[in-house]
């Protein structure tokens, strides 16, 4: 059975209903709890650092432990591609709050850092399956827009992690571990609407495992009989003989070093300098920690927001180019402020947290956008685990570097890998906005 086709039409050009919906708040529920998890762990670790010794190796590796384990990405969507999407995303995250109440049980450093690991191949479910899920469930028009404002919700839960870690007091050496507990709170939310709603499989992967007939009585109870999988031709075969390999080949080889390398150069200054807020604003001296963290929380969702209104207006070269290119400068400038005021510390670190956070919006439509259809699940994979050892690498280090030279040399380091970012996209990004691709 080569070819199947019938007069159903298109479920991808199907109006959104109650399914679309359903699917979109699982997901949205899941980027929330993951920021949350990722977030929580600076606040938890410089609450850490009053009561108890950790060095600057231990509060590196614990900050960087989730980063690390989302790294499977790769590893993740392949097992996706065989057992399918629902499965997957039903129960990782109550494996997620699970793991994180197990912070409530230990205060041995290695032990957290292997629970991290943990809660990270929980997150890599939620960043690869629920963004794949998503994508081929939503109408076409939809997928695109949608896939692009999840980093809103990502970036709202990364937020509200440092509002709670911060204001959570009281209970001395046990309270770094109660604040690394609460990242249960999200997934459990996120796992309890999954098992009240639950997540229906994939169309297109019931149909890509010849299960076309499946797949077409599913959209049909959940859409309507007249919606379908109109023409399937089953192009998977090509897809599962495609080695790793090809990513490194002539043809693939600049798209692959593009979009990984972008994402992790990215990755590195954001989340090093994000998840450990507390202690680079100590170490700029500014006394007022919850004020200045919100400010600069404040900036990060203003950048996610003005990167999702511009993200179509400009060339994606443009926007990669200047945007890590400002970045960069702002904060090597930041640098140089040791005697500035702080409230113009402030406003420099406000305007870096904005202009960095837009540049967010791209991680999940690029990377996308530079692999065809026959190795893009197997392109975006790769881009992702690359970006999280980029994104675990700037978490590790920027609290030794701080250790060693001062806020001062991790901004100036986080500076040079921002505008190496720009040098990189300058010379080697490939033009991908359809209204920008010179004809």
């Amino acid at each position: 059975m080569n070819n199947i086709k019938t007069d159903k039409q298109n479920y991808k050009k199907a109006p959104l209903s109650k399914v679309h919906l359903r699917v979109l708040i699982a997901i949205i529920l899941g980027q929330i709890a993951c920021g949350f998890s990722l977030g929580i762990s600076g606040t938890a670790l410089t609450n850490a650092s009053k009561y108890i010794p950790i060095n600057a190796l231990w509060t590196g590796l614990i900050g960087a432990g989730a980063l690390l384990g989302l790294s499977s990405s790769m590893l993740i969507g392949r097992l996706s591609d065989k057992i399918g999407r629902s499965r997957m995303l039903m129960i990782n995250m109550y494996l997620l709050a699970v793991l994180t109440l197990l912070h409530l049980l230990t205060a041995n450093f290695f032990l957290t850092f292997l629970i991290r690991i943990g809660i990270g191949l929980m997150m890599a479910v939620d960043y690869t399956v629920g963004n794949s899920l998503l994508t081929e469930w939503l109408p076409k028009g939809e997928d695109s827009k949608q896939q692009s404002h999840l980093l809103i919700f990502w970036s709202i839960g990364f937020i509200a992690a440092y509002l709670t870690g911060s204001s959570l007091t009281g209970f001395g050496a046990f309270t770094w571990r109660i604040i690394l507990a609460t990242g249960s709170i999200p997934a459990l939310i996120a796992a309890v609407f999954r098992s009240c709603f639950p997540l229906p499989p994939s169309p297109s992967w019931l149909a890509s495992k010849g299960k076309v007939k499946q797949a077409n009585f599913l959209i049909g109870f959940l859409l309507g009989r007249k919606w379908g999988i109109p023409h399937f031709k089953h192009q998977h075969k090509v897809s599962q003989n495609i080695s790793w390999t090809i990513l490194f080949s002539k043809k693939y080889l600049r798209r692959t070093l593009v979009g990984g390398c972008f994402y992790a150069l990215q990755a590195f200054s954001f989340f090093g300098i994000s998840i450990f807020l507390p202690i680079l604003l100590q170490g700029m001296g500014v006394t007022n920690e919850a004020v200045s963290g919100i400010i600069y929380n404040l900036g990060m969702i203003i950048g996610v927001f003005l990167g999702t209104l511009i993200f179509d207006k400009i060339s994606r070269r443009a926007f990669l180019i200047s945007n890590f290119s400002i970045s960069g400068l702002l904060i090597g400038f930041l640098a140089f402020m040791t005697k500035a005021p702080n409230a113009a510390k402030l406003v420099i670190f406000s305007l870096f947290a904005i202009i960095l956070s837009a540049g967010l919006v791209l991680d999940y439509p690029y990377p996308t956008e530079l692999f065809d259809v026959s190795i893009r699940g197997t392109g975006v994979g790769t881009c992702i685990t690359i970006s999280r050892i980029g994104a675990a690498a700037g978490t590790f280090l920027l609290p030794i570097l701080t250790n060693i030279g001062g806020v001062k040399l991790a901004m100036l380091v986080c500076a040079v890998v921002l505008l190496a970012d720009s040098l990189l996209c300058l010379f080697w990004a490939p033009e991908t906005s359809p209204q920008f691709i010179k004809k």
